[in-house]
């Protein structure tokens, strides 16, 4: 009764014919059937003592390589037009690992959702390193081997998920698989990341793709003060968070001072990493607040921030937090699509939002569906400014296993009782589906 009131005294904004509406979920997260695969950096990392938070793994997770079939009839229910998953490439190297894609996306096509694979989300198989530039060719060849089997079916494709969390969390602080702490020399994944993500492009429209992105995840940088120390921290922090990926991709340069920075001349490599893509993806959460480097560790979102980094994150006051200690800050996303359009220009191609959620506990999830009314409704005002969107995912399908943080963050719209493995859909659900409902209805 509160989701149709909701929807009946404020409904959504009627947003553009073709516009595409999904839900986002990845391999390692929810797939589970470890023992079907090969290991990755994750299971590696989550082996060893104190990683997590919990002290789980993901080897069991949400069992989705064996309960697929009833996690399609979710989404066919939800009535959502795409699914967001990733591809493992542990699972794809492993015998009959393609085979479960087979069967996934025959099942979404069946179920009239389309499929839309992120072909790297972090699981990268055990032994190899972003830190040696042949795990670029390398995956270009694992992409090339996907496309072959999948492209007749697959028509959307994102590359990599999020290179900048990987490398800042993976490489530079540690807190994610491979736990490497190696500060700005952590650069070099970086690189090779985007390296990789151009050979996959090139690798893609070899097998005949046509609608290829990326999911690259961008906020606001506010300054803590107009202090002119705040200043130049925050600049610098968008550089290294949002310039630093969008800049190669979109412009086939890296920005002032960085390409230095980077292993070897970088010249030929830029021309790959801009192989012009069909459409850009964003993953957006919250802005965040920067200030100058206050001297000393600083502890942020669950993270142990070192006291050489030449800025400091602050916390956004006056905002609602998500149980994961995240402000909740809509219009940062209309301030960020606005941004973009006016720093890119013609560069700059379409839009998807590929993940925009929040972790909340409860199965009358109230402060979920606050969450992503805003968030759309931010969404649009991007829209009528001019930004050219054509996408929304929301993360994610399922509560999952949430990285370091094990199983006590749910962002899912459907709760699973990972004892059991009970699906059971949550209020934000319900509000969700009757949100596409009537944008299904407005278009006739």
């Amino acid at each position: 009764m509160a989701t149709e009131a909701r929807m009946a005294t404020n409904p959504v904004p009627r947003f553009p014919d073709g516009f595409l509406w999904g839900v986002s979920t990845s391999a390692h997260q929810i797939e589970g059937a470890a023992e079907l695969r090969g290991p990755s950096v994750w299971d590696v990392f989550t082996s060893e003592p104190g990683r997590v938070k919990d002290g789980s793994t993901a080897a069991v997770a949400c069992d989705h390589y064996h309960r697929y079939r009833e996690d399609v009839a979710l989404l066919a229910d939800l009535g959502v037009d795409a699914y967001r998953f990733s591809v493992s490439w542990p699972r794809v190297d492993s015998p009959g690992g393609l085979g479960f894609y087979d069967r996934l996306v025959d099942e979404l096509c069946a179920a009239g959702v389309r499929p839309v694979p992120t072909l790297f989300h972090w699981d990268l198989p055990a032994g190899l390193d972003w830190l040696e530039r042949d795990t670029a060719s390398r995956f270009a060849e694992y992409v090339s081997v996907v496309a072959d089997r999948l492209g007749d079916r697959v028509g959307k494709w994102i590359t990599l998920n999020e290179p900048a969390e990987h490398t800042l969390l993976g490489h530079a602080l540690g807190a994610h698989a491979p736990g490497r702490k190696l500060l700005f020399d952590a650069l070099p994944p970086a690189h090779h990341q985007l390296l990789a993500h151009g050979l996959a492009v090139r690798a893609l429209r070899a097998c005949g793709a046509a609608d290829i992105g990326i999911a690259n995840s961008h906020g606001p940088t506010w300054p803590a003060s107009d202090d002119p120390a705040d200043r130049e921290a925050a600049e610098f922090y968008d550089v290294l968070l949002n310039r630093l990926f969008a800049d190669p991709v979109l412009t086939g340069r890296y920005p002032d001072g960085i390409g230095e920075l980077m292993p070897g001349d970088v010249r030929a490599d830029l021309e790959i990493i801009a192989e012009p893509l069909d459409w850009y993806g964003v993953n957006y959460y919250a802005p965040t607040r920067v200030g100058a480097p206050q001297g000393a560790e600083i502890e942020f979102g669950g993270l142990a921030l070192p006291a050489e980094l030449p800025f400091s994150v602050r916390g956004i006051e006056g905002r609602p937090l998500t149980d994961f200690g995240w402000p909740v800050v809509p219009e940062g996303l209309t301030e960020l699509l606005t941004g973009f359009r006016d720093r890119y220009g013609d560069r700059l191609p379409p839009v998807v939002i590929t993940e925009n959620g929040c972790s909340y506990e409860g199965l009358d999830d109230q402060d979920r569906i606050t969450y992503l009314d805003g968030h759309v409704r931010a969404l649009h005002r991007a829209l009528e400014a001019g930004v050219d969107v054509r996408g929304y995912f929301v993360w994610s399908l399922l509560d999952n296993f949430e990285w370091a943080e094990g199983y006590a963050r749910r962002f899912g719209l459907v709760h699973v009782d990972f004892d059991t493995q009970r699906r059971t859909p949550k209020a934000s659900y319900g509000w969700f589906r009757e949100v596409l409902r009537a944008q299904r209805d407005r278009h006739g």
